[in-house]
């Protein structure tokens, strides 16, 4: 089997990092993108909190990559394992779900846009508190809700997006209140202005509501057709089609307490 179209990735490098925080990760490839050029693939997360980011770029911009984020994690005091594989064997792609995005990554030299909008991170142990610390967020600040993300370990990070000032006040409105509540909070981060690269990566919530009903006309052509019943030519054929219940033979007895007699 021709592997061809694998050729724009020999001469390049792949770069993974991990943490044991969302939030935590998320500075680190924000680190990573702003100090060389390499693009972010995507994140790989295996549980127990523990989440991976995958970049890649030529091998001495990978390299300087990957020391920048092993010194961002390091200073959040997160547990971290690093790997820079220079020309990647094509067999990995069945390591990497993403394989198909890597592939279309050809040109690392392209130009890294920046979102106008800071993105707010803030990460719990526990849906409740995730739950009750982003209603918190939006309702003190003019941002919004972009999704969620777990990493196992019972870690779940909300995510906003919207201007620094708003941003940064949602999020201590969230960090104020799982104080409060005595919430498990994990760990929070602000990013000014976040590549497109990692704005892309990032999950989201669906970009219109479920409809109710749905296909009202095809589920009537569902429905059971009763038939007409004056064309019935006996009652048995009736309770066999309908299928009616049998009468009560007795009326029900309600046992009242004695006190109620």
């Amino acid at each position: 089997m021709s592997t061809d179209y694998l050729d724009p990735l020999r001469e390049t490098a792949l770069g993974v990092i991990s943490a044991k925080s969302f939030p935590a990760i998320i500075d680190t490839v924000d680190a990573m993108l702003k100090s060389s050029s390499v693009r972010l693939v995507g994140y790989e997360k295996i549980g127990g909190g523990h989440v991976s980011a995958i970049v890649r770029g030529k091998i001495a911009e990978i390299r300087l990559a990957i020391q920048t984020g092993m010194e961002v994690a390091k200073q959040a005091g997160q547990s971290v394992s690093t790997t820079v594989l220079p020309r990647p064997h094509t067999n990995l792609e069945k390591v990497f779900p993403f394989t198909s995005k890597l592939l279309k990554i050809t040109n690392i030299d392209d130009h890294h846009a920046h979102s106008s909008q800071a993105l707010g991170f803030l990460e719990t142990r526990g849906f409740p508190a995730l739950v009750g610390a982003a209603d918190a967020m939006l309702k003190s600040a003019n941002v919004q809700l972009i999704g969620y993300e777990t990493i196992g370990d019972g870690l779940c990070t909300i995510i906003i997006q919207g201007s620094v000032t708003n941003v940064a006040v949602a999020v201590e409105s969230g960090i104020s209140e799982s104080l409060r509540r005595g919430w498990d909070l994990n760990a929070v981060t602000v990013i000014p202005r976040p590549l497109d690269d990692m704005v892309k990566t990032l999950p989201a919530v669906l970009a219109e509501p479920l409809l109710i009903p749905i296909a009202v006309k095809e589920m009537e052509k569902q429905l059971v057709q009763l038939p007409d019943l004056a064309q019935l030519s006996a009652p048995v054929e009736v309770a066999k089609t309908i299928a009616l219940p049998e009468p009560l033979k007795e009326p029900l007895k309600i046992n009242q307490p004695e006190e109620l007699l």
